[in-house]
């Protein structure tokens, strides 16, 4: 695969999830709060499976993606910045694991506004993590480019 055609699957996969995780954090954790004690449980079931068919291939491919390039990094574009790349995609993963899981995980058995509180706290740390992730596939493109 040439150097241009990985810059454009980073591209490709880390545009959409920036976009995803602002859609996330601005409009879909704020109104979990509106679905209801009943229904909760079995919201946030569906919520998870159904926006894991989203996420996880896009997610898979960025890690992929970004391993590459710290290992090869393309001609014109800086070796920090592939590094940088990675940090950030290693970040992403430490805190869906570690931080956004186990909220889902406690609001999987009903709504917990605690839970919900800091799912929609510490989300804000991925949201940020991938905002420069977006700007940075921009940047190593546009650097590769020129």
């Amino acid at each position: 695969m040439t150097d241009v055609a990985v810059l454009l699957v980073q591209a490709a996969v880390t545009l959409p999830l920036v976009g995803l995780i602002w859609t996330v954090q601005l409009v879909h954790y704020p109104l979990f709060d509106g679905v209801g004690a009943e229904g909760f449980a079995e919201y946030e079931r569906r919520h998870s499976l159904r926006i894991t068919w989203i996420v996880a291939p896009l997610m898979l491919a960025e890690l992929a993606v970004s391993g590459w390039l710290a290992v090869q990094p393309p001609a014109g574009v800086p070796a920090w910045q592939c590094w940088l790349g990675a940090t950030l995609t290693a970040g992403i993963w430490l805190s869906t694991g570690f931080l956004q899981v186990p909220r889902h995980r406690e609001l999987a058995a009903g709504f917990v506004p605690a839970a919900h509180a800091a799912l929609v706290g510490t989300n804000w740390l991925r949201t940020l993590l991938w905002s420069g992730r977006g700007a940075l596939a921009l940047a190593m493109l546009a650097a590769r480019l020129s």
